[in-house]
């Protein structure tokens, strides 16, 4: 204890000794090491911590800003998807499912028949895959008049489901009547199968 407090008495002594400008110098720079060693070991951490707190604040408010303009545009977003689910519902109406497909070919049949033509073909060919929906081609061959021809074609453009007739061949035919004329026409009525997705990862397997 007497020796520790002899050691501080002899430091001071020499203090003492120093001029001021010593004195001042050794002031300043044990100052300018203990703001050092605050700012390398206290504020200099904490410092790096604000930044980085800072920048993501900002990152924070961009995705906030973001987030509050697809707040106020929802409504629209959802008035679009209910109107695409009402048209892709108006689609798959007039896209007939498999087990429709004969009665289909049928009224295509009855109407050439109703509107008076004679049928020398009239084939369903194999449908054809076309990703989500298969094509389903029917060959037909008539006979009749250009009235009798136009009103087939305007009934089954009429049909509530999709058929496009393809491919239209006409050529003049023997008449027994001067006054009308027959034509051969030969042409494919197409119509198309929706085909639903796991038949189809099916298809694309096998």
């Amino acid at each position: 204890m007497e020796q520790a407090k002899q050691a501080i008495e002899e430091f001071f002594s020499k203090i003492e000794k120093l001029t001021k400008v010593q004195r001042l110098s050794i002031c300043v720079i044990t100052l300018l090491v203990i703001i050092g060693g605050f700012s390398y070991f206290s504020y200099h951490p904490k410092y790096k911590r604000i930044k980085a707190y800072h920048n993501e604040c900002k990152q924070l408010e961009a995705k906030l800003v973001t987030a509050r303009k697809n707040a106020a545009e929802i409504d629209s977003f959802r008035k679009k998807m209910d109107k695409k689910k009402v048209q892709f519902k108006v689609i798959m109406r007039a896209l007939p499912e498999k087990k429709e497909i004969p009665s289909l070919i049928s009224n295509i049949s009855r109407s050439g028949l109703d509107a008076g033509l004679e049928f020398p073909l009239f084939e369903p060919q194999p449908e054809n895959s076309k990703g989500f929906y298969a094509e389903i081609p029917v060959s037909i061959k008539v006979i009749g008049t250009y009235h009798e021809v136009a009103v087939f074609f305007d009934k089954v453009s009429r049909l509530s489901r999709i058929v496009n007739i393809e491919d239209i061949k006409m050529a003049a035919g023997k008449s027994s009547n001067q006054s009308e004329v027959k034509l051969n026409i030969s042409c494919k009525a197409v119509t198309y199968r929706f085909i639903e997705a796991k038949v189809q990862k099916q298809q694309q397997k096998k």
